[in-house]
């Protein structure tokens, strides 16, 4: 006999918590490996993700809804794709380190550097204005002090001051002039071996490329230069270029249509009339991401193996659910008694599907049965068949019905032709 008793807790509370622990631990593993356990990338800071006024999520936005392919690295990883690199190295940046990497990609890609002036801080929450994540105040300009570490022919020697609007436009690019948010705190290169495609009201350079010997048709025809001899350059080398004044980029200046337009041109000229990707680098502002296993669970191709696993987990785990509460009181696998023993091994036999193994020892079993009750000296088929034909002359043939059964293949005709060997010893019984 089994039994099972009442199980100590509610079953669809218990799996409410196990799905629920589950969802927390793998929503846990994602974030740690993805980075994703802070505020957030919109910290204020003077990069591609930022929407304060030192940022440049604007420029980003208008890049990619003019069909360029953008993207925010966090990897330097990146630094070794054919693609425009933009960095926005912070005020008191690493210069070796800018150094290094603009060296290292003359022939990999060109390369923009926006140079930093801003010092700005998030709003406090005690200053009693509506603001929105990612805010600042600006609190003063300088220039990044890592400059000097540009040496050579990259040697860049920078000007922070007010220009007087009375000479002139702010900015003036070809055609295109307009004004800049501050000429108080106007950025300028005083001195550089560069070619400038933007200057200020004062002549400095706002922004522009070096003269480094490479070839840079596209940029010499908009800076308004003759065509140069291809022969005596360097047509492998990509161009490298400067913007001195990042209110010409970044969201502060976004809010003027031309400041725009003049940022959107400046990108275009730097990846020298090829549709190449545009890679905005965040490791420079402290946002670096390093892959770990966690990450790589989560991400192609590894994502279809962390998937099956998970699948199988909730198996197990519905399975585990399924059996949840007391075990039930087995019984005996073979009870006692001769009827029993007897009943389990048919129900082997049924189990195995070997039924057509029982057809030549029941024969035997029917005919020694057959014989006693005639009380014979032979068993064989003949005598077998003579003495039945005396006794029940209407019975069919013990040997018919014998080949008969065994000559049965499946379960119902085996059935058949056995109860067609059993009606004969009922007649004699009777």
């Amino acid at each position: 006999m089994t039994g099972q008793g009442a199980p100590a807790f509610n079953p669809r509370v218990v799996l409410g918590l196990l799905l629920f622990g589950a969802i927390a631990f793998a929503a846990t593993l994602y974030f740690i490996g993805a980075g994703e356990t802070s505020r957030g990338p919109n910290d204020g800071g003077s990069h591609a993700a930022a929407k304060g006024l030192t940022g440049y999520a604007a420029l980003a936005e208008i890049l990619e809804a003019e069909g360029h392919e953008v993207s925010l690295s966090r990897s330097p990883g990146a630094f070794d794709d054919e693609a425009l690199l933009i960095l926005t190295p912070p005020v008191f940046a690493d210069g070796e380190e800018i150094v290094e990497l603009i060296g290292s990609r003359r022939y990999a890609g060109p390369t923009l550097v926006i140079l930093p002036k801003w010092h700005a801080m998030t709003i406090p929450d005690a200053i009693p204005v509506e603001k929105e994540d990612g805010w600042v105040v600006l609190g003063g300009a300088s220039k990044p002090s890592w400059i000097e570490a540009l040496e050579g022919q990259y040697a860049t020697e920078l000007a922070l001051g007010e220009l007087d609007r009375t000479q002139g436009p702010d900015w003036q690019s070809g055609a295109h002039r307009g004004e800049l948010p501050d000429p108080k705190h106007v950025q300028t290169i005083a001195n550089a071996t560069m070619i400038p495609l933007v200057t200020a009201s004062n002549g400095n350079i706002l922004a522009g490329y070096y003269d480094d010997g490479g070839y840079y048709p596209v940029l010499d025809e908009a800076a308004g230069l003759p065509p140069a001899d291809e022969e005596d350059l360097d047509t492998s080398r990509w161009n490298f270029m400067v913007v001195a004044e990042p209110d010409l980029f970044d969201n502060y200046g976004m809010a003027d249509r031309e400041r725009a337009a003049l940022a959107h041109e400046i990108v275009d000229l730097a990846m020298e009339g090829q549709d190449l990707p545009i890679v905005f680098d965040l490791t420079l502002n402290g946002l670096g991401r390093t892959q770990n296993l966690l990450t790589l669970a989560f991400a192609p191709p590894f994502l279809a193996a962390t998937l099956c696993l998970a699948l199988a987990m909730m198996v197990v785990a519905w399975r585990a659910f399924r059996r949840f509460g007391p075990p039930l009181a087995e019984a005996r696998a073979i009870a006692f008694g001769k009827r029993r023993l007897v009943a389990n091994s048919a129900a082997l036999i049924l189990r195995t599907r070997r039924l057509h193994l029982l057809t030549g020892p029941y024969v035997e079993t029917v005919r020694q049965r057959l014989v006693a009750a005639l009380r014979l000296r032979r068993s064989d088929d003949e005598t077998l068949d003579h003495a039945l034909d005396r006794r029940a002359p209407d019975a069919p043939g013990f040997a018919e019905s014998a080949e008969a059964l065994r000559q049965a293949t499946r379960p119902n005709e085996i059935l058949r032709a056995a109860s067609a060997l059993k009606s004969l010893e009922r007649k004699l019984i009777r």
